[in-house]
């Protein structure tokens, strides 16, 4: 398995609380697995809605708006680690 970094672990408990995850634990999360194609092994199957609610989470806990126009979400969304590096840029 793939080890989070620490801030990478501190997103994983904003998402499994945000998405309201039962099945996975944050630590569960594999930081490098797709978060929305479920054909990937460990992708956590998300949906739009999902990363609306993730897009919310965001800006409550990091202060950084994800913007839905942005032509880089699907790199900036596509998995816990990608995310977590997008959401480190904008806050230095």
């Amino acid at each position: 398995m793939i080890t989070q970094t620490e801030q990478e672990y501190e997103l994983a408990k904003v998402l499994v609380s945000a998405l309201d995850l039962e099945d996975i634990s944050a630590e569960e999360i594999n930081p490098e697995a797709p978060l929305f194609d479920p054909s990937k092994p460990d992708s956590l199957g998300l949906d739009s809605i999902d990363a609306l609610e993730i897009s919310l989470a965001v800006a409550k806990h990091y202060k950084v708006q994800l913007k839905a126009d942005d032509e880089n979400n699907k790199a900036i969304f596509f998995s816990l680690r990608s995310l977590c590096t997008y959401i480190n840029s904008q806050r230095s």
